[in-house]
């Protein structure tokens, strides 16, 4: 298992409690980081789940939820950054580590593949 990943994933939650802890709350907005919030801080929570997986079948179903929770993350990130253009360059880092992480899980999906 790659503790590695749930360290990293960890760190990229906190990021993204840190930033929209920051921006002032709008009826724009308030959705958007809500959804954000969820979605960013489920890839690590499911990640830690997978790495407790009790067979193949449900550490490959976690990990392909990892991965739509990261695509899931880059889609609020990207709305964010139009509600609010001052944290733009910021939201920018966020958005390719989330999109680094579909990229992992993309990976280790197609890697579990090939192993059937």
């Amino acid at each position: 298992m790659n503790y590695d990943l749930e360290e990293r994933t960890k760190r990229f939650s906190k990021a993204v409690i840190e930033e929209i802890s920051k921006i002032k709350i709008s009826d724009l907005n308030r959705n958007i980081i809500n959804q954000l919030l969820r979605s960013a801080t489920s890839i690590g929570a499911n990640y830690r789940e997978a790495n407790g997986a009790s067979s193949r079948k449900d550490f490959s179903s976690k990990i392909f939820i990892c991965r739509r929770e990261a695509q899931e993350t880059e889609y609020w990130i990207e709305l964010l950054a139009t509600t609010n253009i001052e944290i733009k360059d910021k939201l920018r880092v966020l958005w390719k580590e989330a999109h680094e992480f579909v990229l992992i899980f993309n990976k280790i999906s197609a890697t579990l593949r090939k192993s059937y």
